[in-house]
């Protein structure tokens, strides 16, 4: 399913870098305007469904009573109420959020950054569609991980990546160094994508999943929102990035935290529990 986010991350950075420096901005908001209305307008209208049942499809396996193969019950579902109630709720909650906050800081203000170790537009184009070619795979490979290992481990693995990213960027002066960023960024966004996908299905399962995720799409777009600001008003102050990319590296440290204190909540008299 991230395929096709990953796909775009990887054209899209030097075609609009591209359409930019030929056209200018507003020419390239124009062209990519019009390429949604008449492309991704049609295709969602036509192609898309809205749950796989319409395709007669079941979940992970399961019969046409919801038990799953080898024969286990039905999986434990949470309400929102019920989710909210517990400590892992508002954990996970805090580390959707961080990851949003910390890309799209990044990608907003990458040019710039890329400027202040004197690399160009190409160069921050080509670190995004690096991190995006180097996400697909690992993306792939996480779904198969995440069935062996724990999710809360994986997840803090994302944070503590992202700490080794923001610190690597505090070193980028050359190109190679940047490229070694995009690495380490594809990477750890490989990892990001699946396991903030899988956590609350895996945690208060999928009956009322629709209103808890919800809540946990509204933390990430006002993560996104409001990540770029503090990297605004810090090159203000400082005229830099290096005071910011260094109070940076606390939000992964908390997020890593936050996941290892977070294993699956029990729900009262189920025995759901998982270690």
């Amino acid at each position: 399913m991230m395929i096709g986010g990953f796909a775009g991350s990887v054209v899209f950075p030097p075609l609009n870098a591209w359409l930019i420096t030929s056209f200018g901005w507003q020419t390239a908001w124009q062209v990519l305007g019009v390429s949604i209305l008449i492309i991704f307008v049609p295709a969602a209208f036509f192609l898309m469904k809205d749950r796989p049942a319409q395709l007669g499809l079941k979940p992970d396996g399961a019969d046409p009573d919801g038990i799953r193969s080898g024969g286990h019950d039905k999986e434990v579902s949470w309400t929102l109420k019920e989710a909210a109630r517990t400590r892992q709720f508002w954990l996970l909650l805090l580390c959707t959020g961080i990851p949003s906050m910390i890309n799209t800081e990044l990608t907003f203000h990458l040019v710039s950054i890329a400027g202040e170790a004197d690399l160009g537009i190409g160069t921050a184009a080509f670190i995004l569609s690096l991190m995006a070619a180097v996400g697909f795979p690992v993306t792939l490979a996480a779904g198969f991980i995440l069935e062996r290992v724990r999710i809360r481990y994986v997840f803090a693995l994302v944070f503590i990546g992202q700490f080794i990213f923001i610190a690597v960027l505090l070193m980028t002066g050359s190109f190679y160094m940047a490229v070694v960023f995009g690495l380490i960024w594809g990477f750890v966004g490989g990892l990001e994508r699946i396991c903030i996908s899988m956590v609350y299905p895996e945690y208060f399962g999928k009956t009322h999943l629709g209103s808890i995720k919800s809540i946990a799409t509204t933390v990430t777009v006002a993560g996104s929102a409001f990540g770029p600001l503090p990297f605004g008003i810090a090159f203000d102050l400082f005229g830099g990035y290096t005071e910011i990319l260094l109070i940076m590296l606390l939000f992964p440290a908390v997020g890593a935290v936050a996941c290892l204190l977070s294993p699956p909540p029990l729900k009262p008299g189920t025995g759901s529990e998982k270690t």
